[in-house]
């Protein structure tokens, strides 16, 4: 889950990793650091702290203009965060630095190994192993010695590799971690992702499990790790740089808090207008007899709630799982299994070895992410985007809502397919899909009555959320962007298991968060959050009902809309609140504590 760039051309390599660092720093923000090569040796800046810190530092040493180099900004997994361990690490004699993200499972084995061998290793890092083994191997071919190297290496990796033992070169590798090279006809930029790049260049090489790729000023070689030669497309993105910016919001987090009325309507886009049309015309949906939906986190949250909507429509038994149980639950599926995963950076490790394991079993594989090109995109079968946009703040919003938008869409897709769903009942909802993003900007204007509401609650210890059906997925969602952003400690409780033993946690003042957005259960939802308020609870209602609020502490109420709908309008509110609580506490909304945007680790 780190961040890795590098640069070769003909500018001054430094601005150009800082200024990509900054923008991958959601992927990882305990520690920075980069090498350039100068003067027939390494120059290596690192530190702990965010890529500001960095930055500082490079500007007040003097070091001269470069026109090769690598950066890495971390988000640990081997080691605390220290000057020792963070990126980029060197061989011994300090003539091979390299940049890593992802994990090496059996570097225990590599250090030993180098240790007996007469290495020394400095750090508590996994990484620091490779340019050692790298070292070791060397001849005279530095790419020969890499390729050797990545073969006793298991685990996942995406490393940039640069040396004074071939100064014009750069070697980058990838198996298990993303990888993008950035092409224009005097420069070349790799980054672990998009966005870090995009301003420079809109042309791109998308990088495989198992590939190198050895970079000089003038051109780029391909290869498998046993160095046959690999031929490769260039790809042109149509991504607007400026999406990555802030604009004139304060934080990432709420820029992309208010652009979902468009992200929705780009998830939309030309998938809905009189007929659905998806680019999946060739899966045969009646030979399956289940769907699987597989995804992490709020990912996992979008699919949860779309779940009504597939088995409704659909008529199949469906099932979401979290792809960091998948594999291991042996799940029943084979060739009549749909499986669906969804992922906004496409890169996400859980999800990618669920992707596997679906294949290996012979189900068809069906992905659902944000980033073009990311490594989902390449392994499943079949691929539908989001169209959301960068999103940048680790904490996610409008890729969870294009994703739920998304999900309806496929649902009805796959119903118009099987021919045993109302078709009124069916072109109701496309109806109501087309309307929300006039909806959406509708619960936006509830922003500063949300805002008020967090100045009440930010300073509480606990905050619980309630609902039922598709309002208790949402609650789940909700609950975590408060956990996530906040640091208050959040739970998420079916409205109707209160009683079964959760409402032994309320007390006096303890905020409750419910959401009734279901005719057929929004009486009950109120009756349990009753129940909390005879216990001196504190309510905050999310409706779209007409219900008895006469005791209710606080409402928000949002337009009507479908139940399967409703996840989308209903936690914006959440997202608002989680938002502004964290700004009162004065925390780093954009990047908090021990997270990283893209989990690129298991």
């Amino acid at each position: 889950m780190c961040g890795i760039v590098g640069y070769i051309g003909k500018e001054n390599a430094i601005p150009v990793l800082i200024d990509g660092l900054k923008t991958l720093e959601y992927r990882g923000y305990d520690s920075a650091g980069l090498a350039v090569f100068n003067n027939k040796k390494l120059d290596i800046i690192k530190d702990i702290g965010r890529v500001a810190h960095l930055e500082e530092i490079v500007n007040s040493e003097t070091i001269d203009a470069s026109n090769i180099g690598i950066a890495h900004t971390r988000w640990a997994t081997h080691g605390k965060p220290s000057k020792e361990n963070a990126h980029p690490h060197t061989d011994n004699l300090g003539e091979i630095a390299v940049v890593h993200n992802g994990i090496i499972e059996n570097y225990i084995e590599v250090k030993n190994m180098l240790i007996n061998n007469g290495f020394k290793l400095y750090s508590d890092t996994d990484t620091e192993v490779i340019p050692n083994l790298v070292r070791m191997y060397y001849k005279d071919n530095l790419l020969k010695a890499v390729a050797d190297a990545l073969k006793e290496l298991q685990g996942s990796f995406a490393i940039e590799v640069i040396s004074t033992l071939d100064p014009n070169k750069m070697i980058v590798a990838k198996k298990d971690s993303p990888m993008v090279i950035g092409f224009t006809e005097n420069d070349k930029y790799i980054a672990s992702d998009i966005p870090a790049i995009i301003k420079n260049t809109n042309s791109f090489y998308f990088m495989e499990d198992g590939e190198i790729a050895e970079i000089s000023y003038d051109n780029i070689c391909f290869y498998d790790f046993d160095l046959n030669i690999i031929s490769k497309q260039l790809k042109d993105v149509n991504w607007d740089s400026e999406s990555s910016d802030k604009g004139n919001y304060e934080d990432y987090m709420l820029k992309e808090i208010y652009e979902q009325p468009n992200s929705i309507i780009e998830t939309i886009g030309v998938s809905l207008s009189e007929s659905i049309n998806l680019p999946i015309e060739d899966i045969d949906f009646k030979k399956f007899n289940k769907i699987y939906i597989v995804a992490c986190g709020t990912a996992m949250h979008a699919g949860l709630s779309a779940r009504y909507t597939f088995e409704h429509f659909c008529k199949k038994p469906v099932y979401v799982d979290m792809a960091s149980e998948f594999r291991y639950n042996n799940p029943l599926i084979d060739e009549k299994t749909l499986c669906i995963f969804v992922s906004q950076s496409g890169e996400t490790a859980d999800t990618i070895a669920a992707i596997k394991l679906a294949k290996e079993c012979g189900s068809t594989t069906l992905a659902i992410v944000n980033v073009i090109g990311s490594s989902m995109t390449r392994i499943a079968d079949h691929c539908l985007y989001t169209h959301a946009g960068p999103e940048i703040a680790v904490a996610s919003t409008k890729a969870y809502t294009s994703q739920v938008v998304l999900l309806n869409i496929l649902a009805l897709h796959i119903a118009e397919a099987l021919n045993n769903s109302s078709k009124q009942e069916i072109n109701k909802l496309k109806d109501e899909i087309i309307e929300l993003p006039k909806k959406v900007k509708q619960v936006l204007s509830l922003d500063k009555e949300i805002k008020e509401l967090s100045d009440k609650f930010y300073d509480r210890n606990d905050i619980f959320f309630i609902g039922r059906g598709t309002d208790y997925t949402v609650a789940m969602e909700g609950s975590l962007k408060l956990k996530e952003i906040s640091y208050i400690h959040s739970d998420a409780y079916a409205a109707g298991e209160l009683k079964h033993g959760p409402i032994a946690l309320i007390e006096n003042g303890v905020p409750i968060i419910g959401i009734a957005t279901n005719e057929v259960t929004a009486s009950k939802t109120v009756s349990n959050l009753e129940e909390v308020l005879a216990r001196g609870a504190s309510v905050i209602l999310i409706t779209n009902k007409d219900v008895n609020v006469s005791n209710i502490n606080h409402l928000i109420r949002i337009p009507e809309c479908s139940n399967y709908l409703s996840p989308i309008l209903s936690i914006i509110p959440m997202q608002l609140f989680a938002y502004y609580i964290s700004k009162n506490k004065n925390l780093d909304v954009d990047k908090p504590r021990n997270l990283a945007k893209s989990v690129t680790v298991e």
